[in-house]
C-alpha cells in the first residue's frame, strides 16, 4: 500500500520503478568506481616501475660504453729488455717497466715538457692502471713488437671516463673534483685529435672483478650464475617432478601425505636467508665443501627452488582432465603408463613454466649466497663448480658498497643485465606455455 500514492488528478502512481532505477544507477556507479580503483592501482604500480627503470637505466646505460685513448707506443728495447735476455730468459719481458712506455707516449702525444714532473704525473694518471698489463701481455705474446711503434688503444682512468661522460661537474673548483683543469684541457685536445673516444665496453661482460672501476666486469659473475642455474636445473627439476608425480598420482591420501603437502607449502614461504644458514651449516661445515663454490650455491638454491617446482608441477598435473586418465586406463594401460605416456606430456607446459619461474627466482637471490661466502672478491673466471665464484646479484651488492664514484654506473649496469636475464626467462616461460598449452 505504501508504493501507491494518489495524485491531485486522482491517478495512482507507483514508486517502485523509480527506486529500481536509482538502485541500478547506484550499482553502475559502484561498478565504475571499482574499475577506476583498479585502474588507479595498476597505474600506481606502473608509475613506480617506470621510476625504478628510469633511475636504473638512467644511471647504468653509460656503463656499456668505455672511454679509451689511442696512443703510439714505442716498444723500445732499451726499456723492455736492455740486457737482451729474452732469448734465454722469457721472464725478462714480464718484469719490464711498461708504465714508462705509456708515460712517454702520452707526454709525447700532448707535447708536455718532460721536465715538468707534476704535468707528467697528471698526464700519466689519465690512463688506467691496468694499461701496463695490457702492454706486457702484448709483448709476451709477440716479442717481435720490440723496436716497433704501434698504435695501442688503452682504457682511460675511471675519473677521466666519468668526466668524459658528464658525470663530474667541471664547473666546480678543481680542488673539489678528481680531474683538474689541465687534465680537462688535455681531454679536449685528445678528443679533438680523435685519440680519446668511446667504445663498447666488452670488458663489462668479459673481465672479472677489479678494484679499478674501469677494468671491473661481470665475467666471473656470469659464469658463476650459469653454473648455479645448471646445478639447480639438473637437481631440482627431476627431483621436483618425481616428488610431484608420486604425491599427486601414487601416494595414498592419509595424514602423512597431508603433512608432507603442508610442509612443502611452508617451505615455499621460508625466507631465503634460512636456506643460506642451512647451506653454511650442512654443506660447508658438516660436509666440507669449499666456501664460495658454485656447487654449494647451486645446492642451496636447489633446496629453495624445489617447493616452487613441486607446487607448479602438481598444479599442472591436476589441470589434466580426469577423462584422459579414465580413457587410458579403460584401454588397458597400467597406472604408470597412464601417468608417463598421457598425463605427464600434457602437463609438461605447466611444468616448464614453473621450472623457469623458479630458476628466475633463484637467479635473483642474494641473501643465501652471501652466507656461503660467494661475496668474495674473485678476479679469475672459475673453470669448475668447485672453484671460487660469485653471482650477478652478489656482484651488484659488492659494487654498491664500493666507495669509488665510477662504481655507481657499474652497479646500475649490472642491474640492467640482471633484469634483462630475468625478463628473458619470464618471457620464455610465457611463450612456452602459450605454445604448448592445451585448453580443455
Amino acid at each position: 500500500m505504501t508504493d501507491i500514492v494518489s495524485s491531485q488528478s486522482g491517478v495512482t502512481v507507483s514508486k517502485a520503478p523509480a527506486r529500481r532505477d536509482i538502485g541500478i544507477k547506484r550499482r553502475y556507479a559502484a561498478e565504475r568506481r571499482f574499475q577506476a580503483y583498479g585502474i588507479a592501482a595498476i597505474a600506481f604500480g606502473l608509475i613506480f616501475l617506470f621510476i625504478l627503470l628510469w633511475t636504473v637505466i638512467g644511471k647504468g646505460y653509460t656503463a656499456f660504453q668505455q672511454t679509451a685513448i689511442t696512443l703510439p707506443i714505442e716498444f723500445t728495447e732499451k726499456t723492455i729488455d736492455p740486457s737482451n735476455k729474452r732469448a734465454t730468459d722469457p721472464s725478462a719481458l714480464i718484469a719490464a717497466n711498461y708504465p714508462v712506455l705509456l708515460r712517454d707516449a702520452i707526454v709525447k702525444q700532448l707535447n708536455i715538457n718532460a721536465s715538468s714532473k707534476p704535468d707528467v704525473r697528471d698526464a700519466a694518471a689519465m690512463l688506467s692502471k691496468g694499461a701496463p698489463i695490457q702492454l706486457r701481455d702484448m709483448v709476451v705474446a709477440d716479442p717481435s713488437l720490440i723496436g716497433k711503434t704501434v698504435n695501442v688503444t688503452v682504457l682511460a682512468d675511471a675519473n677521466v671516463d666519468s668526466a668524459s661522460k658528464g658525470q663530474i661537474d667541471l664547473s666546480v673548483d678543481e680542488k673539489n673534483r678528481k680531474v683538474n683543469d689541465k687534465q680537462v684541457g688535455w681531454m679536449n685536445e685528445l678528443k679533438a685529435s680523435g685519440a680519446l673516444h668511446k667504445q663498447f665496453n666488452t670488458g663489462l661482460f668479459v673481465n672479472g672483478n677489479s678494484s679499478r672501476p674501469e677494468a671491473a666486469g661481470l665475467g666471473v659473475a656470469l659464469i658463476g650464475s650459469l653454473y648455479l642455474m645448471l646445478i639447480v636445473l639438473v637437481l631440482a627439476l627431476p627431483i621436483g617432478v618425481a616428488a610431484s608425480i608420486y604425491l599427486e598420482e601414487f601416494a595414498p591420501k592419509n595424514r602423512l601425505t597431508d603433512l608432507i603437502e603442508v610442509n612443502i607449502n611452508n617451505l615455499a614461504a621460508v625466507p631465503s636467508i634460512v636456506y643460506g644458514l642451512l647451506g653454511l651449516s650442512v654443506f660447508i661445515n658438516f660436509v666440507g665443501l669449499p666456501r664460495s663454490a658454485s656447487l654449494v650455491g647451486g645446492l642451496v638454491l636447489t633446496l629453495m627452488t624445489l617447493p616452487t617446482i613441486i607446487i607448479a608441477t602438481r598444479a599442472a598435473l591436476r589441470a589434466v582432465p580426469p577423462s584422459i586418465r579414465a580413457a587410458a586406463l579403460g584401454l588397458g594401460a597400467s597406472k604408470m603408463q597412464m601417468v608417463f605416456h598421457h598425463v605427464l606430456p600434457l602437463a609438461m607446459p605447466g611444468i616448464l613454466t614453473g621450472t623457469i619461474i623458479g630458476l628466475a627466482h633463484a637467479l635473483g637471490e642474494t641473501a643465501p649466497l652471501l652466507l656461503i661466502g660467494m661475496v668474495a672478491f674473485v678476479a679469475n673466471a672459475p673453470t669448475t663448480p668447485l672453484d671460487p665464484s660469485t653471482a650477478l646479484p652478489v656482484q651488484v651488492y659488492m659494487w654498491a658498497n664500493e666507495a669509488e664514484r665510477a662504481f655507481v654506473e657499474r652497479t646500475s649496469g649490472a642491474i640492467i643485465v640482471l633484469l634483462l636475464f630475468l625478463i628473458v626467462m619470464n618471457m620464455g616461460a610465457i611463450l612456452l606455455r602459450r605454445r604448448f598449452e592445451r585448453r580443455w
